[in-house]
């Protein structure tokens, strides 16, 4: 058993342009642990991640704001405070804050993360 008060240890928020379009902060819940990572994300205003897929599905629970979700092939579609969200395993997809508003959510992700290319703005 290990349990996390607030947040990991020594671990320290951190941007990754790499993998998000915008200005987003990632603050460590859980490090990858026995293939489970818990993040809480700050988007800012129309900031979202790349597309990418996860090994065994991801959870989002959103916290605050508004925000957007698209599984490729769709409409992207609005989530917002107190939503929580299911993407199952290897559905290819992309998550962020709408235009005009922040979001913030805490994002499980199960098994390994592979990130693809940036979103285009249409």
């Amino acid at each position: 058993m290990r349990i996390v008060h607030g947040r990991a240890e020594s671990a320290e928020s951190e941007q990754r342009p790499a993998t998000v379009s915008g200005e987003a902060w990632f603050d460590p819940v859980l490090p990858a642990t026995d293939g489970t990572m818990i993040t809480t994300v700050f988007f800012s205003p129309g900031a979202r991640t790349f597309w990418h897929r996860h090994e065994n599905g991801q959870i989002l629970q959103v916290l605050s704001g508004r925000g957007l979700i698209c599984t490729a092939g769709e409409q992207p579609r609005p989530i917002g405070a107190g939503d929580t969200v299911w993407v199952p395993p290897g559905e290819r997809h992309w998550h962020g804050a709408a235009p005009g508003s922040f979001m913030s959510h805490t994002a499980i992700s199960l098994g390994t993360t592979r990130w693809e290319e940036e979103v285009a703005d249409e």
